[in-house]
């Protein structure tokens, strides 16, 4: 491990300071970010230095090792100062846990420069990795590679393929490789979340240590921290809903500061003292604040089993996904409010509000959060047979 990576981890405070003191200069760079359709470099390196992309690396390679609940409350006073520049943390954070799954040797290598390093990539077994000797060789095209254009590392999901056996289905891994090895296609033109530059990336024929695959299904973990006994893919759903949670408070917070100063056409009174305005921010801060209490209970609840040693049991990993879903949903609730009692302020390119209410609704539709998580966790709570590898 590099001098870089050998620095203390940051504890919950210093890392919830650090993203306290770049708020400003976070909401500062929203249009830059959005404009270029990646985040600004002077933001990536402010993130670098105050080791907001290793909130969920392993100690030992320099990271943090923080709690769920430390990256939820993190990334969520990030994407107040911006949706995207918090999408791009909570995707490399999270990212980055897969670290505790890769054999030392390797992880040790992938993060050399500690919690400076920055890697993301996609889940979803979209490419193919062929079996040859030691190595896999991959072929494959993800989309939603957040923020691709600031990552030193990629992650891939693939079916492995191996021509000597032919027993049940492939098997599905990660496999990290660098950056540069990748042909980045410029697809992000969208709605929202433009600053996180999630373009498709590709790679043909390259060849990657079979010691660098990894599957956080199958595989168990190489370090012991409660952080990894908790599940994968319900610290990414909690990382979207913290985004919109954040999304959401930024929303409640410009409406309140337009409603003080703005008086409708035709009307006497500032937008502030009309009963409707005044309901909708009452109704959108209690709905924003049972949402996050709730999402915290679950989290707590969690992590607790995993602090005393234990696996999670399906009930709570069923509750951490349902928790998190709820609250981008009641975020974005909260959002389509406050965007609405703007009235036509709203519109304009240049009003928050209207960035909010595009941000929350492309966050709505990650696969983590989307619909089809409430039926799967209300298949959990009525005990029906239910495919749980995603929870």
């Amino acid at each position: 491990m590099s001098a870089a990576s050998q620095s203390a981890a940051l504890d919950s405070r210093q890392l919830m300071d650090g993203a306290r003191a770049l708020s400003a200069a976070v909401s500062d760079s929203a249009a830059e970010n959005e404009a270029g359709r990646r985040l600004a470099p002077a933001l990536v390196d402010g993130f670098r230095e105050r080791g907001l992309f290793g909130l969920c690396l392993p100690r030992r390679y320099g990271g943090s090792e923080v709690s769920p609940a430390t990256l939820v409350d993190v990334v969520e006073t990030l994407a107040a100062a911006d949706g995207s520049a918090g999408w791009c943390v909570a995707i490399a954070a999270t990212s980055a846990a897969t670290a505790a799954y890769l054999p030392p040797d390797e992880a040790a290598a992938v993060f050399e420069a500690g919690a400076a390093t920055i890697i993301g990539g996609v889940f979803a077994p979209k490419g193919r990795a062929r079996v040859d000797g030691k190595d896999l060789i991959v072929d494959g095209r993800w989309s939603f590679a957040s923020g691709i254009d600031h990552c030193d590392w990629l992650l891939g999901g693939c079916a492995i393929v191996d021509p000597q056996s032919s027993d049940g289905p492939p098997r599905t891994c990660m496999v990290a490789f660098p950056a540069g090895e990748a042909v980045v296609h410029d697809t992000w033109q969208v709605a929202g979340l433009r600053g996180t530059g999630s373009h498709d990336m590709q790679v043909e024929g390259l060849r990657v240590p079979r010691s660098r695959a990894v599957s956080i299904h199958s595989d168990p973990p190489h370090e012991d921290g409660a952080l990894y006994r908790f599940p994968v893919f319900g610290l990414l759903a909690l990382g979207i809903a913290a985004v919109s949670l954040g999304i959401a408070r930024r929303a409640i917070d410009e409406l309140v500061a337009v409603a003080g100063g703005k008086v409708p056409g035709g009307g006497r009174r500032r937008l502030a003292e009309r009963s409707a305005v005044q309901e909708d921010v009452a109704w959108a801060t209690a709905e924003l604040s049972a949402a996050r209490a709730y999402m915290h209970d679950a989290i707590g609840r969690a992590y607790d089993e995993a602090a005393g040693g234990s696996a999670i049991a399906l009930p709570e990993r069923a509750a951490l996904r349902l928790a998190s879903t709820f609250a981008t949903r009641t975020a974005a609730r909260a959002v389509d409010r406050m965007y609405e009692a703007g009235g036509g302020t709203s519109i304009y390119a240049s009003s928050p509000l209207q960035r909010c209410f595009r941000d929350v609704h492309t966050a709505t539709q990650h696969m983590m959060v989307a619909r089809g998580s409430m039926e799967l966790a209300g298949r959990t709570l009525l005990d029906l047979e239910t495919d749980v590898s995603l929870l």
